[in-house]
């Protein structure tokens, strides 16, 4: 059981776990196995990392043909950023030393002010220093094929020299079991707790609107403008980008607007 239906279930609520994308790797590995030389060589002094699921693919590749991750990041002292706690989390699980999180919100715009104020140290690996190098730290930046490039838009803003490598992409997951859908349209589902803009469009591609008693809440300001420009209700953003703090926003949205099963918001119900 996932952590956000485990917190859920604490919760009093009876979680539907419904995936509605999954990702899968790229056809052609010769780019990610060429960026995984380059970081264990030292050219990259920075590995940034704004999802588990990059983890999982540099993991999984890494472990084809080196130590493993950790190994190979420590041979050349990469340093390592990430987006927020969960993704920490998985690089460390995986013995990963990590240098640098936002420390309020799990955003790619936290994530550059967090690695600007590290300070233009520039490379440091064996091979860098022998190179001829942009102004700025290099960084590699690895994603899935619909994540923003505002990491790496940001950081080359600010003089760093940023290798955008996308790992994986991201494509919808079969249909809803047909009970799930019935229980949607018949508004029997209280809440939709959505994890990225992904999440949004397939909930609607698979499931449609929500109806109008059925609370919608999101894991942080992407997702909410996603999700606003579709023309979705938001109820609740979560304070912390994390699957415990999009089960937190929920609680705290119920507890202060009073909101009960099956009963649209009123007029007077607080928005984030």
């Amino acid at each position: 059981m996932s952590p956000a239906a485990v917190a859920l279930v604490a919760a009093g609520a009876e979680p539907v776990v419904v995936p509605l994308v999954r990702t899968v790797p790229l056809d052609d590995l010769t780019t990610l196995d060429d960026a995984l030389l380059a970081l264990g060589s030292g050219w990259y002094e920075w590995l940034t990392v704004t999802s588990q699921a990059a983890v999982a693919v540099l993991a999984e590749r890494a472990a084809t043909h080196d130590d493993g991750l950790a190994a190979l990041l420590g041979r050349a002292d990469v340093r390592v950023a990430a987006v927020g706690p969960g993704t920490a989390r998985a690089l460390e699980a995986l013995g990963v030393r990590v240098d640098v999180v936002p420390p309020v919100r799990s955003t790619a715009v936290d994530l550059v002010a967090a690695l600007v104020a590290t300070g233009p140290t520039g490379p440091t690996g064996p091979t860098a220093r022998g190179a001829a190098v942009a102004s700025g730290p290099r960084a590699l930046f690895p994603r899935g094929d619909l994540a923003a490039t505002t990491l790496a838009d940001g950081l080359t803003a600010a003089g760093w020299a940023v290798d955008d490598l996308v790992l994986y992409r991201t494509v919808p997951a079969g249909p809803p079991d047909p009970r799930v859908g019935h229980a949607w349209a018949t508004g029997d589902v209280h809440a939709a707790l959505l994890t990225s803009a992904s999440t949004v469009r397939a909930l609607l591609d698979h499931l449609g609107p929500p109806p109008p008693a059925t609370r919608v809440v999101v894991i942080g300001p992407s997702t909410q403008a996603e999700a606003e420009r579709l023309g979705l209700r938001v109820d609740a953003v979560a304070d912390r980008q994390t699957l415990a703090g999009l089960v937190d926003a929920l609680a705290d949205h119920v507890a202060r607007t009073g909101a009960t099963p099956g009963t649209p918001p009123t007029t007077t119900e607080d928005s984030p």
